[in-house]
């Protein structure tokens, strides 16, 4: 089982008035691939500056292997960090961009050149040793910058939405390369992003943020399948959120319905919310043979899959089915009791500061 590398406890950091980071609490395990994930100003990039040393939190500890690392400079940290503007140096040529470290540390040539080489090889750039950075592709660039930074063998690897600057894509095939690399070299990765395919892609770990704050922590599946409220749901995928009520366990009401559902532990007649994701409504053409009766009202082609706004006496619909039904046509729509996602009501946990106020 992996050991805990780092460790946030209560970390908060603000600017003037405003808190970027509100009392985060966060363990990040060895060899870890764990996404920030969030919108912006959300608190992602405050809080992956504060593990490298760029920022200095105003609250909190950051431990890293059990020792406190708040007064530790940056360059003294095992950690290395690779920003989206990849930030090389265009008077080096792709080989001297990579062993810049390794000079500063006075590395003998000898070993500079076979951890150069090595990292080169492994970023599937061997043989561009003398190419002037600036003849390279994006992705090519992006190659160089965590070939630059993990060639000095570091701890933690922090990427700071590396790929934003790619076409759609190039960035998917990088993504596929960086965990590739993550899980060849052996190192935790702390990613940041605010793209969700991109988190749910590469990620053992998500952890979506909202205005400073946590609002949850879990493996891909469970941040898609069973988000822990209405921000998370809304945020990652295409979701119907609906107001609802627990009648009790395994039972759930919404719209005059009564449906069965995997859920428990709510109080009796609890007000709740209830996410339904678009691919998990199934449709028949009887509209009869459906639990909601609808017209589809909207019909856009997506590629893999058709996407449809079906309207019922209460409320749209989106759903996504493989099978287009005409615009006008009136449908049964079912869903299956374990693709009822049952919340707590409300928004968002809020932060300290609004809970004491």
């Amino acid at each position: 089982m992996s050991k805990n590398l780092i460790e946030l406890k209560n970390l908060t950091k603000r600017y003037n008035d405003m808190t970027a980071v509100d009392s985060i609490n966060l363990t990040i395990k060895e060899n870890e691939f764990v996404t920030l994930l969030g919108p912006s100003g959300c608190g992602k990039t405050t809080t992956l500056r504060m593990i490298g040393g760029f920022e200095d939190p105003d609250e909190g500890e950051i431990f890293f292997e059990g020792k406190l690392l708040n007064d530790v400079p940056a360059y003294k940290r095992n950690i290395n960090t690779v920003f989206q503007r990849y930030a090389l140096f265009t008077h080096m040529n792709v080989y001297e961009n990579v062993a810049f470290g390794l000079r500063v540390k006075k590395v003998s040539n000898d070993e500079i050149d076979r951890r150069v080489k090595r990292m080169l090889k492994m970023v599937d750039l061997a043989g561009f040793e003398k190419r002037n950075v600036d003849s390279l592709s994006g992705g090519q660039q992006q190659r160089v910058a965590i070939a630059r930074a993990l060639v000095n063998e570091p701890k933690v690897l922090l990427l700071d939405e590396p790929l934003g600057a790619l076409d759609l894509k190039l960035r998917k095939e990088m993504q596929i390369e960086l965990l590739d690399m993550q899980r060849s070299v052996g190192i935790t990765f702390i990613y940041v992003t605010h793209d969700q395919e991109e988190a749910l892609t590469m990620s053992d770990t998500v952890v979506v943020m909202n205005k400073g704050v946590i609002q949850q922590i879990g493996t891909p599946e469970d941040i898609y399948n069973e988000p822990i409220n209405r921000f998370v749901a809304d945020f990652i995928g295409e979701s119907n959120i609906i107001e609802g009520v627990m009648l009790e366990d395994y039972k759930v009401s919404f719209d005059g319905l009564v449906l069965d559902c995997v859920d428990k532990g709510f109080a009796l007649n609890e007000p709740v919310d209830i996410v339904i994701r678009p691919e998990d409504i199934r449709i028949v053409v009887n509209p009869d043979e459906g639990m909601i009766k609808g017209t589809v009202t909207s019909v856009v082609f997506k590629g893999v899959h058709y996407e449809m706004i079906i309207e019922s006496d209460k409320r749209e619909y989106l759903v996504q089915r493989t099978v287009m039904f005409p615009e006008g046509s009136v449908v049964g729509m079912n869903v299956q009791p374990a693709d009822i996602q049952v919340m707590k009501r409300g928004d968002v946990p809020c932060s300290k500061e609004e809970e004491e106020g």
